[in-house]
């Protein structure tokens, strides 16, 4: 099992999103506790990646065309930290 660790950031975005984003959130961190980032790549829709850039060490999964998760892998396995839900605006803050 994987533990997800939701940054504060991340908590305060969430109640700001539409109910069928939390519901594929939802969906999204059910598979991640059970398969890591692994069962991302097993489903297409996801089109989980690592940035680059500014954001390099980071990865990012599609909620929808617009929603992405921007997480990171720590401690080499069984951790993953949830940065940002947003709407596709990976700049930096």
């Amino acid at each position: 099992m994987w533990k997800i660790y939701e940054h504060k950031g991340a908590l305060k975005e969430l109640k700001s999103l539409p109910v069928d984003i939390l519901k594929r959130y939802e969906k999204w961190k059910d598979i991640v506790a059970i398969s890591g980032p692994a069962g991302l790549k097993q489903i297409k829709g996801f089109k989980d990646e690592a940035l680059r850039g500014e954001w390099k060490g980071y990865r990012s999964s599609r909620l929808n065309i617009q929603y992405r998760i921007i997480y990171k892998i720590e401690k080499g396995c069984f951790f993953v930290k949830v940065i940002k839900v947003t709407a596709h605006d990976y700049r930096r803050e």
